[in-house]
């Protein structure tokens, strides 16, 4: 029998990587990483977030996102305003620049992954994505009844 840690763990963390330094090189003409990139578009999508939410929605810790956020705020792609109902945190929000840039890169990104899929049905592609959300709420299930303990 094969290892499922080989076949499946092993393969899964190889083709990220794999897809993580393609899209890491491509973005590089757009003074922008994965992690920014992956914030900024996730901001665009629910703007005016706090950063605990956001930790969550892009699944980094909060002393990594802080770092993520300081660059994109440096490069005045986001702005971070006080909240009017808890001044003790943050809402991030997407300055013009960043609106711009996130149209500017979307388009590019999407014909980035139109070649990453060629060749794989939309049967396949919908199973895979259905497969890859069961292993998530699999995972997720799994934490949660580690922290129960």
């Amino acid at each position: 029998m094969r290892s499922l840690d080989k076949s499946i763990g092993m393969y899964i963390n190889s083709i990220n990587r794999k897809i993580l330094r393609f899209l890491s090189l491509n973005l590089k003409k757009y003074n922008i990483t994965t992690e920014q990139w992956s914030v900024l578009l996730h901001l665009t999508e629910e703007d005016g977030v706090n950063q605990k939410q956001l930790a969550k929605k892009v699944d980094k810790d909060q002393a990594t996102l802080v770092r993520i956020l300081d660059i994109l705020e440096r490069k005045k792609l986001v702005i971070r305003k006080k909240s009017a109902e808890d001044r003790r945190s943050f809402l991030i929000y997407v300055t013009i620049e960043g609106k711009k840039l996130k149209e500017e890169v979307y388009p590019f990104i999407e014909h980035l992954f139109t070649n990453i899929v060629n060749g794989v049905s939309k049967d396949q592609l919908d199973l895979f994505i259905d497969t890859l959300s069961k292993f998530e709420k699999n995972i997720s299930m799994q934490e949660e009844k580690l922290n129960q303990k």
